[in-house]
């Protein structure tokens, strides 16, 4: 079985360090970061990733603004997001869940847990 792709956009180079390392680890997936919504959304076109964590407060272009560019774009609309937030309430997470975002994991994020939270997300399994 091939290895996961997962693209991690974050405009933090700490959370995207520690997001790769520990889904690299964790998950033997693997794991790019782009720093922004505009970057993520061209890796995303080229890589075809299996899945993407998104940073909702970002510079620019905002999580939210990044992932409706992603559904309105045919060669990315297949691909699920996770957002990454710091502030996450459940009116956030159904109006996340009707938008067409799977869910949504809260930062700070433990990362020994974050690959088992994607993969719990996704019905993937945990290769170990």
């Amino acid at each position: 079985m091939t290895a996961k792709r997962i693209l991690v956009v974050d405009n933090e180079q700490y959370i995207q360090e520690v997001a790769k390392i520990c889904l690299e680890t964790v998950a033997g997936w693997d794991v790019m970061t782009a720093s922004s919504g505009k970057e993520g959304i061209t890796q995303a076109e080229t890589y075809q990733p299996d899945a993407i964590l998104l940073d909702v407060m970002m510079p620019d272009m905002d999580g939210i603004t990044t992932f409706e560019k992603l559904q309105a774009n045919a060669a990315t609309k297949q691909i699920p997001v996770i957002l990454l937030t710091a502030k996450i309430q459940a009116t956030d997470r159904r109006r996340y869940s009707q938008m067409g975002i799977v869910t949504a994991i809260a930062k700070p994020f433990n990362p020994l847990e974050l690959a088992s939270q994607v993969a719990t997300a996704l019905g993937w399994q945990l290769e170990n």
